[in-house]
């Protein structure tokens, strides 16, 4: 996975997935740090955990996923067939 270069339908464990604020099906990707402030009070911020942010182009909201059950569709081939 790397960052999307253009949106994507995204489905989690194969499931379409949708924005829980707008219900858009188009999202682009990042990799988001997840930090603590232990981590970065002891100066090892680079020990924190990463994720995968979905972010919404319709609204901007940012969905984060800790496993890899993401996976990506062209929109304009849509969802895999069942």
């Amino acid at each position: 996975m790397g960052q999307l270069s253009t949106g994507a339908l995204a489905t989690i464990n194969r499931v379409p997935f949708g924005c829980l604020v707008c219900k858009g099906e188009i999202f682009f990707d990042r990799k988001v740090k997840l930090n603590t402030t232990g981590a970065e009070f002891m100066n090892m911020g680079w020990m924190n955990q990463s994720a995968t942010g979905l972010v919404c182009t319709r609204c901007g909201y940012v969905h984060l996923f800790l496993n890899d059950a993401i996976e990506y569709w062209r929109p304009e081939s849509g969802y895999p067939s069942p």
